[in-house]
């Protein structure tokens, strides 16, 4: 009796040390997810992809043909934008921890030493830049653009210093689809900067929604975001005014047919009505948050079309 109780606890003990290991290295990789932002990263590997695709059908390249360059290409941009994500975490951990949505990032938890977030951060931006430069040269200067705008133009200068930070930081967003295409082909067609422009336009409005809805704790933080120094009013109608923008963006496009063009343009006017709306909308937050919900619905359904609309 006495020896199955042993053999009982043992067990036990042993169920509860292995649940302990589970969740400890669990936690582990969400902490280190959050270290190099895996939704950033995600979300704009989608534009690289559609900016390899896009390459690939107007040079009238097949896609399994090139799979070894559409692998570098994928994965050196993953790793670049990750090791710059990782870099603006170790950057920004002194401000991170006056804000709701970002207190709980890896380098203010503590859960990852700064050292640690460094070390990701250079180590996968060399690696990475390496595996864009075996695509085109074209491909591995323009992720080092994308590294430069990000970390030092953005992180390091006009976040803490100017409400136009967002602008800046856009540059950064919009380089990925065009990493894409130059690692197919280094002569960047006049429909890979479109796809830039859609990218660096997409960004403003996107970012001012969502620095609507999270003022206070930007105004907390010191960060001169345009509604922190400019107010709500000032911020609705630049947003109108970039999402106006983006309207005769698709035309360029027009090499990906008429239904392209419409479905781009009825995004646009979508966008656009709702934004004007916002000026009859007596709850600013209420309409930052459908805009900043759109603007996520956007991108996905712009840069996914594009693909889609090459295979039918």
């Amino acid at each position: 009796m006495s020896n199955s109780k042993v053999f009982n606890e043992t067990e036990i003990n042993s169920d509860d040390h292995s649940l302990d290991e589970n969740i400890s290295k669990s936690t582990v990789l969400k902490d280190f997810l959050a270290l190099i932002k895996i939704g950033i990263v995600n979300s704009n590997l989608i534009t690289v992809f559609a900016g390899i695709w896009l390459a690939l059908q107007f040079n009238d390249l097949r896609f399994l043909s090139n799979i070894s360059t559409v692998l570098l290409a994928v994965v050196g941009s993953a790793l670049v934008m990750a090791g710059s994500c990782s870099l603006n975490n170790f950057i920004d951990r002194d401000i991170d921890n006056k804000m709701e949505r970002t207190k709980a990032r890896p380098t203010v938890s503590g859960s990852f030493h700064p050292s640690v977030a460094l070390i990701v951060g250079f180590l996968f931006i060399t690696v990475g830049t390496a595996m864009l430069f075996q695509t085109t040269i074209t491909a591995g200067i323009i992720g080092l653009i994308g590294v430069f705008s990000y970390v030092v133009l953005y992180s390091l200068w006009s976040k803490r210093h100017y409400p136009i930070n967002t602008i800046i930081g856009s540059i950064s967003g919009a380089v990925p689809p065009l990493i894409g295409w130059a690692a197919i082909d280094a002569n960047l067609h006049t429909a890979a900067w479109v796809l830039f422009l859609i990218m660096f336009i997409w960004q403003p409005p996107h970012f001012w929604a969502l620095a609507m809805k999270r003022t206070e704790e930007y105004r907390a933080a010191g960060i001169p975001m345009l509604p922190v120094v400019y107010g709500f009013n000032v911020t609705k109608r630049q947003m109108v005014v970039w999402v106006a923008l983006l309207l005769p963006l698709p035309f360029y496009l027009i090499e990906l047919g008429i239904p392209f063009v419409i479905l781009a343009t009825l995004l646009n006017i979508g966008w656009l009505i709702i934004g004007l709306y916002g000026f009859k909308m007596k709850d600013d937050l209420k309409w930052a948050n459908w805009m900043f919900i759109y603007s996520l619905n956007y991108l996905t359904i712009m840069f996914v079309s594009m693909v889609i609309v090459t295979l039918i």
